[in-house]
């Protein structure tokens, strides 16, 4: 995948809103997390009911004030791209986007709940910024391994759904509907809250078989909390043995693990920033 050639003002735009090299990159970004965070600040505020009744039009006005500006920087973000579709489709892209349509939407629609999901997404837009910390490095390595992870972690969950439905339909034969087990997706429920030591205790069982049974499950809950832990461990320990690829993120579409070489991400084409040594 190529990057399209830029006009030098788009270029002057990339180094500032995508780059971290430069002083003004780093400034953007700063001032993008302060924004953000007053955002959010204004959201929390906002759901306080005495400051919302007197304050409610005020913080109404300033929260429309951030969307505009989110607004304009997705749009800027998308005119001085060198590759506009790895940027729309990347992590950070979808989270812009999702960040500002539902305010819109709301327009539309005022009763809807969407509004939570967009202070939930603005958050999420303070961990695009994070990739300037050095800490980033062990969340790519990290994040590697949950990727490598995936299939064992899948016949894992897959194991349990059988496990937790064998104990639901047990339960629902020994102690039946007197007991609370009124069909088989409550006692599939009530062996998922037992199973993973969450105890609500809405449902239990009261002969001795069933408590018997659910020992059991506890028991088993208990002994399983650590396989997953093993998995990711494992696959962590991997890869800092035979990890040769750097965890650069690409500042146009936030993917690593480009080759120690690699002047330009191999899943866009645009420039990679300087490769940092360990401890830098």
């Amino acid at each position: 995948m190529t990057a399209r050639t830029l006009t030098p003002r788009q270029k002057i735009f990339y180094e500032i809103i995508f780059g971290t090299e430069t002083p003004a990159g780093k400034w953007f970004d700063i001032c993008l997390i302060a924004i953000i965070l007053t955002s959010v600040l204004i959201v929390m505020l906002d759901s306080i009911w005495d400051l919302h009744a007197e304050w409610g039009w005020l913080f109404w006005q300033i929260e429309w004030g951030f969307t505009v500006l989110f607004t304009l920087e997705y749009l800027v973000r998308i005119w001085c791209s060198p590759n506009r579709k790895a940027y729309v489709l990347s992590i950070y892209g979808v989270v812009d986007l999702c960040a500002i349509l539902p305010t819109y939407i709301a327009l539309f629609f005022p009763q809807a709940a969407s509004l939570l999901i967009v202070r939930l997404l603005r958050i999420l837009r303070i961990f695009r910024v994070l990739r300037l910390i050095a800490f980033l490095n062990e969340a790519n390595m990290l994040a590697g391994a949950l990727r490598r992870s995936a299939r064992k972690i899948f016949v894992f969950f897959s194991m349990m759904i059988i496990i937790t439905m064998i104990f639901g339909c047990l339960l629902y034969v020994v102690e039946g509907p007197e007991s609370g087990f009124t069909n088989i997706p409550i006692s599939i429920y009530w062996a998922i809250v037992t199973i993973t030591t969450v105890g609500y205790g809405d449902v239990v069982p009261v002969t001795a078989l069933g408590r018997a049974i659910s020992a059991t499950g506890m028991l088993i809950g208990y002994a399983i909390i650590a396989v997953p832990t093993g998995i990711i461990t494992a696959e962590l320990a991997s890869g800092l043995r035979g990890n040769h690829l750097t965890t650069r993120n690409c500042s146009q579409c936030s993917r690593a693990g480009h080759d120690l070489d690699a002047r330009y991400c191999k899943y866009c084409g645009s420039d990679l920033p300087a490769l940092h040594q360990e401890g830098d």
